[in-house]
Parts: structure tokens; sequence; C-alpha cells
């Protein structure tokens, strides 16, 4: 087992050290830190979105935004697309399909920010939720893990984070990436929480 825990962790730092060594990629996180700040100075919201273990680091990203990061600050307007009630309404009535793309209509407005989150960068549910904002006026960071995905033309941003050959890697380089968004907002706004 020992060597199983030592291949996955080598593997997850070979992943992590390509992403170190991708410039765009490092230009592009920095980009998207830029618009999710502009954002946030006009006044409009960020939400986020993803499925499965995408939709839990949505989810994780808003929460941090709108509770506690590092230190203590107000919170800030970040909102996950996870609602069950709406889900499983829209889901029902429109198909699981449009149930990112539904929410948006309902609360995005020109100048919010969408992150759309997909290892794979062609779930459904995520392209019809890019396409919704783009007509809405809503700006698109797309994270995902395979290059030249149908979600990279929808988006404003792309942050791709190839991890190898299994979406967990991938993930694992998103919630790094979102981590660092976080924290380059917060000392934007709230520079006294990274003094020594």
């Amino acid at each position: 087992m020992i060597e199983s825990i030592k291949h996955s962790l080598v593997e997850a730092q070979s992943a992590l050290d390509a992403f170190i060594a991708n410039e765009p990629a490092l230009a592009a996180v920095e980009r998207a830190a830029g618009q999710l700040i502009a954002t946030l100075e006009n006044g409009g919201r960020i939400y986020s979105c993803g499925n499965g273990g995408s939709m839990c680091d949505a989810m994780h990203f808003a929460e941090e935004l709108t509770g506690r990061y590092r230190g203590n600050r107000p919170g800030m307007a970040a909102i996950a697309i996870s609602d069950p009630s709406h889900i499983s309404c829209v889901a029902n009535d429109f198909g699981y399909e449009q149930i990112f793309a539904r929410y948006l209509e309902s609360h995005g407005r020109a100048g919010d920010t969408l992150i759309a989150i997909s290892t794979s960068g062609k779930s459904p549910t995520i392209l019809n939720a890019a396409t919704k904002a783009r007509e809405l006026g809503v700006n698109v960071i797309a994270l995902t893990g395979r290059p030249a995905s149908p979600l990279a033309p929808l988006a404003d941003i792309e942050i791709c984070a190839p991890g190898g050959q299994y979406a967990d890697r991938v993930q694992e380089l998103h919630i790094k990436v979102l981590h660092i968004l976080i924290e380059l907002i917060e000392r934007h706004f709230f520079p006294e929480n990274y003094l020594p």
C-alpha cells in the first residue's frame, strides 16, 4: 500500500509541477483574479457551478468568499448554483442539462461573473450555463482539464489544468486555482489580512 500512496502523491506532484511551469495558465489565473475583483468592485456577483466533485469545488469557492478564508472580513457576493430544490425542479421540468442556465437566467446580470468548472470541458450543463451567461452579458471564467475543449470558446478566460488521465488530478489543480483566486481577491480588498 505504501507504494500506491507514494505513486499517487508523486503523480499529483508531477501535475502541479507541470501547471507551475505553464506560463499561459498562470497568466490566465492572474486575468481571472482581475476579472473577479472588477466584478466585485462594480457591485456584481460571482456565480460558480459544476457537476459532482466540481460542484463541491464550486460550493467551496463560494463559501470561502461569503464566509471566511484566512482572516475575518466582510462577506463578498458569491453564490454556488447548488440549491437542491432549484436543481430538482428544473431537471424535472426542463431537463437536467438546463439546471445552471436556468438559474443564471433568473439571477444573472450583465457585469456578473460565472466560474464554470468542468474537468472534461464538455459537460452539457456547463456548456449551457456558459452560453446563457454570454447571452446575459455575464463574464465566463472556465476551469477545464483538457485542451481545446468545447467550453474554451464560450469563456472570456479559460484556465486549463491538465492533470493526467483521470479527473481527480484535474480537480486537485482546480481547488488550488480556486484557493489562489480567493487569496488574490482578499489581498486586493483586505490587504491587512496578509500583513506579517
